[in-house]
């Protein structure tokens, strides 16, 4: 209910519009019951009308399905505008060029790579204000719902498959990211900063990253892919130039997001010490 981005605004313009719709139904529902069924109780000397024979009045009829059919008709209309111009597929948004970000849902955890910065974070998401991001989202894991409240509405991410998201900030703020589908022990600590800055600030925040780094490599990747949530992945792999609640890391030269996402379309099951979100995964590199 406070939007930092031109998105989640109209989101909450169109919330509010289809919450004032319905509630021309449902307050005189709220009011009229307990009067009707204060005036019409039985008790002595009572004064309204008994009517035993009375079935049917065409006003009331007209009045009781009229409104709520223009009302659904109403809010047709405003659905349908609304679908098409808040379409997360779409980028009606913002700047362009747009910030290419992939996302990987982890349990418990969020990978966010930069594929054309050369970097990757956990536990903060940076973006510059006014330019359009654009967000590829997949899970090595069970399937996730991505959600920037005061950005945009929250999407579904789902291991071998990729949805995609638009989001654009305003102006210079920290707001919170969370997975909003229980999916274990650590689903209360998935969540993530994000952090929009001045490009200025952002570039410079993108040499941080890339300076304070580690490699994230196939053998970071496994410990990070572990059913760990963010704090114990950080003092797994977390260093001294990084935050207290971010991890930071240098790509590898391989594209770590395909291959995250085609390692399941080999029509065969994973065996479950290769599936991440199993309790034996990674238990043979441990050993």
């Amino acid at each position: 209910m406070d939007p930092q981005g031109p998105i989640a605004a109209v989101q909450k313009t169109h919330l509010l519009r289809a919450t004032g719709l319905i509630l021309i139904a449902v307050i005189p529902v709220l009011l009229l019951v307990p009067l009707i069924a204060l005036r019409y109780r039985r008790r002595k000397g009572g004064t309204a009308a008994y009517r035993p024979d009375w079935d049917f009045s065409a006003k009331l009829e007209f009045l009781m399905w009229g409104v709520p059919v223009v009302i659904v008709a109403i809010l047709s209309f405003y659905l349908w505008k609304a679908t098409h111009r808040l379409d997360p597929y779409a980028a009606p948004f913002g700047d362009e060029p747009a910030l290419r970000v992939q996302v990987v849902g982890l349990d418990w955890k969020w990978l966010f790579i930069y594929p054309d910065l050369g970097i990757a974070s956990v536990g903060e998401l940076g973006i510059p204000v006014k330019q359009q991001v654009a967000m590829t989202l997949t899970t090595d894991t069970v399937m996730q719902s991505f959600m920037i409240p005061a950005l945009a509405g929250q999407i579904y991410a789902m291991p071998g498959m990729t949805t995609q998201l638009h989001v654009v900030a305003d102006q210079p703020e920290t707001m919170q990211g969370e997975n909003t589908q229980y999916n274990g022990r650590g689903f209360t600590k998935q969540k993530f900063q994000t952090v929009a800055m001045q490009p200025d600030e952002f570039d410079a925040w993108v040499e941080k990253v890339r300076g304070n780094g580690i490699l994230l490599d196939p053998t970071t990747y496994q410990t990070l892919a572990m059913r760990t949530d963010r704090d114990e992945v950080q003092a797994a792999l977390g260093t001294t130039q990084m935050p207290e609640n971010a991890l930071y890391f240098k790509l590898d030269d391989g594209d770590l997001f395909h291959t995250i996402l085609h390692r399941y379309h080999s029509g065969k099951a994973l065996p479950l010490d290769q599936q991440p979100g199993t309790t034996e995964f990674g238990q043979e590199a441990s050993q």
